[in-house]
């Protein structure tokens, strides 16, 4: 009998940055947090993050996306969404750090907008975004080449969702386009068109999809899907020419859970609910729903629901469940569309021990885990950002 010899098995590249270890600066996700992290378990986390806090000041200024956990959310000077967080951060031009309790492109975008004597910091490096991961700048260069050789580039107005990378936002600064949130998005395809014939949409194809169809009256011939991971993205040059809308392959992974069996499901188990989601879910999703919106609008749809109304909500966990723990005193029953749970797991790595070891170490004087945007990015990616606030 021969006895079984160990197997060397070596991690991918992709399994290492999954796990938070080695660095790509052009990703999203995967990236070292460096510096010892405070145990979960520390009893004292709670005061140690009040005492440092109360030691910086006016100095730190604290954002907290509203997908963040609640032991975040507590220590946040503001909440709101992406862009909501990075014009407060704007705004608050006496703060020398500005923490960022979200992800990666959010702080670039805060990093922006903010002034070169602000400092923006992201707790845990590896807190990334798997939809702005599925865009790079190499990618989108080849889809404009592929626009080009089809003749429609020059008529071709890129505009770029807010959860994309600072060189998306760049890349649409530079080709005349605009960034758009999913509360403007109709806006920002309105100016769009104005512009030019088509829109080519980064990204969340679902976003720009469901905008188009279900608030702009286009049909779904009008859309096509470019995928980046096939040649020519997988469209004929005809194809092309023939589209209003091209859409990249992108989505999030938390909405694209969402399917029409969780919509017919929660309506058989709670009769009268009110189906809620978020523009990021698929179109068949959304044609389904109720009321479809940000993640603001969905906050204050909640607010201004009668007592006694019901609701299932397609978003991130989080806010569903401080939702549902805040409105069950006003009689309204608030729940997750669907069954299964489904946290964000890059927003979900900014924990309370990323965020002690954050602002202990700031004040103590050491700067940690710095968002910088280089000035010829952050130039065009600025000019993109404020074309959408310029628009009505």
């Amino acid at each position: 009998m021969t006895t079984a010899q160990p197997l060397d098995v070596q991690p991918t590249p992709l399994a290492l940055l999954l796990l938070g270890r080695e660095s790509d600066p052009k990703s999203e996700r995967g990236v070292e947090c460096p510096g010892d992290l405070p145990s979960p378990s520390d009893p004292d986390l709670v005061a140690r993050a009040r005492a440092a806090k109360e030691k910086l000041g006016d100095k730190v200024f604290i954002l907290g996306h509203h997908y963040q956990r609640d032991e975040v959310i507590e220590f946040a000077d503001v909440t709101g969404d992406s862009f909501k967080l990075a014009r407060d951060a704007a705004a608050k031009p006496e703060a020398e750090y500005i923490v960022f309790c979200g992800v990666h492109f959010m702080a670039e975008s805060a990093d922006i907008l903010t002034s070169d004597a602000q400092k923006v910091v992201l707790p845990d490096l590896a807190a990334g975004c798997s939809m702005a991961d599925m865009a790079t700048a190499e990618q989108v260069a080849e889809c404009w080449d592929a626009l080009t050789e089809a003749g429609i580039a020059g008529s071709t107005v890129p505009v770029s969702y807010m959860n994309s990378s600072a060189d998306i936002k760049a890349f649409t600064g530079k080709h005349g386009g605009t960034i758009c949130t999913s509360s403007n998005a109709k806006k920002a395809l309105e100016w769009a068109f104005e512009q030019g014939e088509k829109v080519l949409f980064l990204p969340d194809q679902h976003l720009g999809r469901n905008t188009a169809v279900r608030d702009m009256g286009m049909s779904l011939d009008d859309c096509v899907v470019y995928n980046p991971h096939k040649p020519n993205g997988g469209l004929t040059a005809e194809q092309l020419r023939g589209a209003k809308m091209i859409l990249w392959r992108g989505h999030c992974s938390v909405h694209g859970r969402f399917s029409l069996d969780s919509v017919n499901d929660v309506r058989e188990r709670i009769p009268g609910v009110n189906v809620l989601v978020h523009p990021e879910c698929k179109h068949e999703v959304v044609a389904a729903a109720d009321y479809v919106g940000s993640t603001e609008y969905i906050i204050k749809a909640l607010e201004a629901a009668p007592a006694g109304s019901k609701w299932a909500i397609g978003t991130e966990l989080n806010l569903v469940k401080r939702l549902a723990n805040r409105f069950a005193a006003e009689d309204k029953e608030v729940v997750f569309l669907d069954k299964t749970v489904c946290f964000c797991s890059t927003m979900n790595r900014i924990d309370l021990p990323h965020l002690v070891w954050t602002l202990e170490s700031l004040a103590e004087g050491n700067l940690v885990n710095q968002i910088q945007v280089d000035k010829e990015t952050e130039s065009f990616a600025k000019l993109a950002l404020e074309r959408m606030l310029a628009l009505p």
